[in-house]
């Protein structure tokens, strides 16, 4: 048959929480195909998170989880061309690429910050996040702006 459905495999949960989210994260976060790397960077990111946010109930893996729920953006734009002109229309998001866009965006804010190491700074966007600020916050912030600024060509949808 053409055009078969992509099969997609499980991912599986990481080592120390037993979550599928983790995993993912550290997908995203991993270069040149060094998991073990990313793992570490994880780990130690959440270390200094419990370090730094003694005053914060709850652990260091829900502020994580919690800063990616701050970060999720609920809908994009997408160009979409009618007649001669090229209109920005809003959409909302599937589950599965709201994630992917938060935590991609978490990582690529986190990467551009200064600091010692990228443990260390993944800490830092985790906790701006968590606090509704930082890189990865401005972008949904701008993202939601720009799908509202263009509203009225939301009937292009398709």
């Amino acid at each position: 048959m053409r055009n078969q459905k992509k099969r997609k495999f499980g991912i599986q949960a990481d080592p120390k929480f037993n979550d599928k989210m983790v995993t993912q994260f550290v997908n995203n976060l991993m270069l040149d195909g060094k998991k073990n790397i990313s793992y570490n960077i994880f780990y130690s990111a959440l270390d200094i998170i419990a370090e730094k946010a003694k005053n914060i109930e709850g652990t260091p893996l829900e502020i994580w989880k919690k800063a990616i729920e701050n970060v999720t953006p609920q809908v994009e734009v997408k160009s979409r061309r009618v007649g001669g002109a090229t209109f920005q229309v809003p959409t909302e998001i599937n589950a599965g690429r709201k994630m992917s866009i938060s935590m991609k965006n978490m990582i690529k804010y986190a990467r551009a910050r200064r600091g010692k190491s990228m443990a260390e700074k993944l800490a830092a966007e985790i906790l701006d996040a968590y606090n509704e600020e930082g890189g990865a916050y401005k972008r949904k912030e701008e993202t939601h702006r720009m799908a509202e600024a263009n509203k009225a060509f939301a009937h292009f949808r398709f």
